[in-house]
């Protein structure tokens, strides 16, 4: 790592390729970063490239000390790699979802196969990103996904579809009264379609709600983030006592729309 300090350009060899550093961004003053990679070299510059960029970064090479380290300090954020010495990265996002349910979790991997990209987004990533890839878009990337969090006005009334509340300023939602544990982007993909009902949304309003205005690339994550959504709420409404709850139909060629349940009244936020 050579560093040219009259423009202080970080070259990279391999996959992170030559970038000029900004100075230190607001939105990554108290945000913990934990990187999961082995190898030496992209690990070494993603973790300086991250302490340069404002963020408190964490490198470890293996899943099970990741996983030790991500239980010690509590990141904000996990970049992970898949090809790991230890055990498969898709183990690892499983892990990190199933002990803290609201972490951020990128995956950034060789892996460009379409097979890959679900199996890792329904592990619960909430990105994927493939190698070779600039330190610019990584961190465009990341700021992105950490604005991802709606405001929400003070005291707005919970979002009332049949059965299915959604109390967005508490992120709960209930079916019967009964909690429906949501990923948070299924939960934001769930709550942008109920705040309009019966009505058709595209799919480039919905990657730009929930995820990034500037999106670019595969929209997958919209895609396999929605199956696992529809498949847990079809999970709670399954049992004897027939329930009102709204369903997603899919417009082919445009979006999704949230269908308000028959007999099911509908209260929305003001």
């Amino acid at each position: 790592m050579t560093y040219d300090r009259p423009n202080r350009r970080l070259a990279i060899p391999g996959q992170l390729a030559t970038i000029r550093f900004m100075s230190p961004h607001r939105a990554a003053e108290g945000v913990d970063i934990l990187v999961i990679e082995d190898d030496p070299t992209i690990g070494r510059n993603l973790h300086a490239g991250l302490l340069a960029s404002g963020y408190h970064a964490h490198w470890s090479r293996t899943g099970e000390s990741g996983l030790t380290q991500a239980r010690l300090a509590a990141p904000d954020v996990v970049l992970l790699d898949l090809g790991l010495p230890d055990t498969d990265g898709v183990e690892v996002a499983r892990a990190l979802r199933g002990e803290h349910p609201n972490l951020l979790i990128i995956i950034l991997t060789a892996r460009a196969d379409d097979i890959d990209i679900v199996v890792g987004l329904d592990a619960g990533a909430d990105d994927y990103l493939v190698k070779p890839v600039t330190l610019t878009v990584l961190l465009a990337r990341l700021r992105a996904q950490l604005r991802r969090q709606p405001a929400v006005p003070a005291g707005s009334d919970p979002i009332r579809l049949g059965d299915l509340v959604l109390d967005v300023a508490a992120r709960r939602c209930l079916l019967a009264g009964r909690e429906v544990d949501l990923r948070p982007k299924e939960f934001d993909l769930l709550t942008a379609l109920a705040r309009r009902p019966d009505t058709a949304v595209t799919r480039e309003d919905l990657m730009a709600e929930v995820w990034d205005e500037n999106w670019f690339g595969s929209t997958k994550t919209l895609d396999v983030t929605m199956a696992a959504l529809r498949r847990r709420l079809a999970d709670e409404s399954a049992g004897s006592t027939p329930l009102e709850t709204p369903t997603i139909s899919t417009l082919r060629g445009h979006g999704y729309r949230l269908e308000t349940p028959p007999d099911g009244k509908s209260t929305m936020l003001s």
